[in-house]
């Protein structure tokens, strides 16, 4: 029978003594009932999710016990022993075994990604409800057409250990598996960005990660970051309202963010920006849900997905684009290529495309998710760059890190690799696809692979100009779309939300980041300025008096 003192750190000190007093209603009415049958009626009763029971559901599916082996395939005789000169003896060198395991497992772990470490994944389909291909050639986007993909989302300031809830954005990087090679749409949750030159991204990312010395996130080197560039304060006005700690990651939207550039069948280009609006509607978590949910449930985010897509709830969200013209382009009123700004929707309204549908979760969290690799240079013929800064930056930077993190045939991993390569690529640490004896160099005479005529047509030539020189476009317009989301986006009540959010996080920099501070959020409105001047001169007093 199961004893007191096994039972108490699972049930409780008060459920082990009704325990043994009451017979509680799911208990059998005969005279032989006994304490063990109580037990196993709380273990039915009790309440377990999917995420926590994917052991207990895996073992339902894999009722055959297989023989444990070695890396080499190799059965097992005793798994659970080293082999040793009597039971107190030293350890033989000949345990191969043995240090087979050890010397595995001081390899598991690779470096976690520079930003984006926590994150989830899953994986379902895109398919095509609306016609676009006035704008767009790419194959991607027939009508009716289902394409598979992998889609991860993430925080970005935190480490792999962190929290989900915590007020960052959130990345949600798409991969589609098309049958013209990998297309990564690797996007966030906001349509905006804090920086709008790609030089000054190793400078922020230091300011939302540890102090170098005290390794503790710090809030003067947080604000003194945006004090001094401005051209943050739509992000940030974004990140401290209700949307900047998402309930999960199936209320709330995604963004390209950046300005593509489409080219369709007659090689006309022009740009686009790509939205996916969540169809479970947005919600947000307020301060005080935040607070418990970091220190119960820190991996909200995941299990809330995990959970979502095993009960059959799949996610899904609905894709559209936004266009311009080169013409319009080149008489906007703003920069259409600035990744602190958005596109007016009465300008530059919506179109409909098509459908993301998450139903599938990852069965190996490392291989599918860890591994998982995006690039914004991940694209496809009809899709290409525009001129925005920031995305001609991460063009490279992605790649970089994927060969630092999981080598230089990080395409070659399933969960990365395209349907069909054909390239001179050859060799390197972890080949899988070798391509066997076709030529390794080109131009060859022996029937290797060549240009691709559809993917030239739809490559047409684009002229640019201008002076060569490093422009610092820190001061362009950085307040009148920020004083637009403040004044008629926010209602009454999620001004004061705002407010209050700001004041809360601002109030440990120093008092001269502060006075910075208010000054920029003053350009923004006077009257928010002013309100969070008094949000933190009230908290100084406050504290004071404690």
């Amino acid at each position: 029978m199961i004893g007191y003192r096994m039972l108490r750190p699972w049930l409780g000190n008060q459920l082990i003594t009704d325990l043994f007093k009451a017979r509680p209603a799911c208990a059998p009415s005969n005279a032989e009932f006994r304490p063990k049958s109580l037990i196993q009626c709380y273990c039915n009763m009790a309440s377990y999710d999917k995420a926590a029971n994917q052991l207990v559901d895996w073992k339902k599916q894999n009722a055959t016990k297989e023989s444990a082996t070695t890396g080499t395939g190799c059965p097992l005789a005793v798994k659970d022993a080293t082999l040793t000169v009597g039971p107190h003896g030293p350890i033989l060198l000949q345990d191969v075994h043995f240090l087979d395991e050890i010397s595995h497992f001081d390899r598991e772990r690779i470096p976690e990604r520079v930003v984006h470490a926590k994150g989830a994944g899953a994986f379902g389909y895109f398919e095509v409800t609306h016609d676009i291909s006035k704008y767009c050639a790419a194959k991607v986007f027939k009508v009716g057409q289902k394409t598979r993909i992998g889609v991860r989302f993430s925080t970005v300031g935190g480490e792999s250990g962190s929290a989900d809830t915590v007020r960052d954005p959130r990345g949600f990087a798409v991969k589609f598996y098309t049958e013209d090679g990998i297309w990564d749409l690797v996007g966030n949750n906001t349509p905006v960005f804090f920086i709008r030159d790609p030089i000054l991204f190793p400078n922020f990312i230091h300011t939302q990660k540890r102090n170098p010395a005290t390794h503790l996130k710090d809030p003067n080197m947080f604000w003194d970051f945006f004090s001094l560039r401005p051209e943050a304060m739509h992000q940030m006005m974004i990140m401290f309202s209700d949307r900047g700690i998402p309930d999960g990651y199936r209320h709330m939207n995604g963004y390209g963010s950046h300005t593509f550039k489409m080219i369709n069948d007659q090689g006309k280009a022009v740009y686009c920006k790509f939205h996916y609006k969540t169809d479970q509607g947005i919600k947000c978590v307020d301060t005080q849900r935040v607070n418990d949910l970091i220190s119960s449930d820190p991996d909200y985010g995941i299990r809330d997905l995990y959970n979502a897509i095993a009960d059959g709830r799949y996610p899904s969200y609905t894709m559209h684009i936004q266009v311009m013209t080169m013409e319009q382009a080149a008489t906007c009123s703003f920069n259409p290529f600035d990744l602190t700004k958005v596109w007016p929707h009465a300008d530059y309204p919506l179109i409909k495309v098509g459908k993301l549908v998450l139903n599938e979760n990852p069965t190996n969290y490392f291989a599918q998710v860890e591994q998982i690799a995006f690039s914004p240079a991940h694209l496809v013929p009809g899709i290409e760059p525009s001129p925005d800064k920031m995305l001609l930056g991460r063009l490279f930077s992605y790649g970089d890190t994927h060969r630092h993190r999981l080598g230089p045939n990080y395409l070659q991993l399933p969960v990365n690799c395209p349907f069909k390569v054909q390239n001179y690529q050859r060799d390197g640490p972890q080949t899988i696809h070798h391509q066997g004896g076709a030529p390794n160099y080109h131009p060859n005479s022996f029937g290797g692979p060549t240009d691709d005529a559809r993917a030239k047509r739809l490559l047409p030539p684009y002229s640019v100009s201008g002076d060569v020189q490093r422009h610092d476009g820190g001061d362009e317009d950085n307040f009148s779309q920020p004083r637009n989301f403040y004044r008629n986006v926010l209602d009454a009540a999620h001004k004061k939300r705002l407010v209050a959010n700001i004041a809360d996080h601002l109030k440990d920099a120093a008092d001269f980041i502060q006075k910075r501070m208010i000054v920029h959020f003053s350009e923004v409105d006077k009257d928010l300025g002013k309100q969070i001047a008094d949000a933190l001169q009230a908290k100084t007093k406050l504290s004071a008096n404690l």
